[in-house]
């Protein structure tokens, strides 16, 4: 399985879901292997259970008043109640980096990251824009936790926005739920890859809070989700994904599609 448009909701893997893609023939197990750019080429990664967090987009327009920033009497600024809803958000939902490096919500101890990655007021120096947009993400491993604080996040934009009396368009997209790495499964694989590769190439992975929509197929039947190193530190081969210079160390190539088979027939 090739599964499309894993950046983009609703995720390529619950659309081929919905196309039968794990029916006809039934499917009984799923693994996944995903590149890892931080990792040597040679190396692989596990980790049992709960591993990577859902992840829910934050789409906030605040429409206010605009005009002449010299007039202050005639406008009311989207820019400031953004700020404060921002701010607000941070205040309600502290955290902590724990000894693993994931944030943790201090007072509930869950794993929890909501930030903001975009703020856009088409003004200018002098110019109060009418509009303001921001977005963010809310990644967490608590689905109940998750409910929670999507509806708090609601209640504090509405609260700011009336406050500051201005309106608050919110769009809260659900996205993928988290990740869990069937026990079993996963023992099956590590042991085919210490087999495979020797035990000195396979690592224990830490919890993650970036999203994968692989998260779908460990919904539906047991699965493993694992990491392949790609990089090569000696060569230069050390970009992460999603920039403009990552690359492999093309052995990977071959002992991705080796240890897969191996994984298989074991």
């Amino acid at each position: 399985m090739f599964q499309p448009g894993e950046e983009v909701l609703p995720g390529g893997s619950s659309l081929m879901i919905k196309e039968e893609v794990l029916q006809n023939p039934k499917v009984d197990v799923a693994m996944a292997q995903h590149v890892f750019p931080s990792m040597e080429v040679g190396k692989v990664g596990f980790r049992e259970g709960m591993y990577m967090a859902s992840t829910d987009e934050l789409h906030i327009t605040i429409i206010g008043k605009g005009g002449h920033a010299a007039m202050a009497g005639d406008y009311n600024n989207p820019l400031v109640v953004a700020a404060h809803i921002i701010t607000e958000i941070e205040k309600q939902f502290p955290f902590i980096i724990d000894a693993e490096g994931v944030a943790r919500n201090t007072q509930n101890n869950i794993l929890t990251v909501i930030a903001f990655g975009k703020i856009e007021g088409k003004g200018a120096t002098n110019v109060i824009p009418e509009s303001v947009y921001i977005a963010g993400t809310f990644r967490t491993m608590d689905e109940v936790w998750r409910k929670e604080v999507k509806l708090k996040i609601t209640e504090i934009i509405n609260t700011v926005a009336t406050k500051y009396n201005t309106k608050a368009d919110i769009n809260i997209m659900d996205g993928y739920p988290f990740l869990t790495n069937d026990a079993e499964v996963t023992k099956h694989c590590k042991q085919a890859a210490i087999d495979y590769l020797g035990k000195e190439n396979v690592e224990d992975l830490p919890l993650r809070m970036t999203a994968e929509d692989f998260a779908y197929i460990t919904q539906q039947v047991p699965s493993c989700f694992y990491r392949l190193g790609t990089g090569n530190k000696a060569k230069g081969i050390t970009s992460g994904v999603h920039t403009s210079t990552f690359d492999i160390d093309e052995k990977a190539l071959e002992i991705s599609t080796g240890l897969m088979a191996w994984m298989v027939i074991t």
